[in-house]
């Protein structure tokens, strides 16, 4: 009889390894976390040499950031301005931002980051901002211009900053 309940035992044990390895191996492999937002902060160039745009990615698609450019009016000509966001926004890759005013020149963006020529993260151009910069400027009489261009801004290399800020 303790045979029996041996081979009985023996028996059950191998239904039960059986058992455990048949649900191992039938259970929904772990979720792997989803993948989050590719971070697109940080400087891209602007319409001259050594202009840049800062974007800052914070949460839910909140954007903010600047724009370092160079006066071009005759009372600032060559002096470096910079233009705070007043908005922006990020959702998926669509990018938008429009500046504050600064000597009665504003700027809105509107258009998309997309995968440059940059190999990896922290390449030149790894990040492009493509779409349209719309400048508007008010007179002196407060009639206020636009000028609409198709622009893309690559992002800057991350060990590299602006010639501008390198002096300081």
């Amino acid at each position: 009889m303790q045979s029996s309940i041996s081979k009985i035992v023996a028996m059950a044990g191998v239904v039960s390894l059986r058992a455990i390895l048949l649900t191992s191996q039938t259970a929904p492999a772990p979720q792997t976390p989803p993948k989050l937002a590719d971070d697109y902060s940080g400087m891209y160039s602007f319409l001259q040499d050594g202009e840049f745009v800062q974007v800052t990615v914070e949460d839910q698609g909140r954007v903010t950031g600047f724009v370092s450019r160079y006066g071009d009016l005759e009372s600032d000509r060559g002096a470096f301005l910079d233009q705070f966001f007043k908005q922006g926004k990020l959702d998926s890759n669509k990018l938008t931002f429009t500046t504050e005013t600064v000597h009665g020149v504003w700027y809105e963006f509107k258009g998309t980051v997309e995968r440059g020529a940059g190999k990896n993260p922290g390449d030149e151009a790894y990040y492009v901002l493509k779409g349209t910069l719309t400048q508007y400027s008010t007179d002196a009489s407060k009639k206020t211009s636009s000028r609409l261009r198709e622009v893309a801004f690559k992002s800057f290399p991350q060990d590299m900053a602006p010639a501008h800020e390198k002096q300081d």
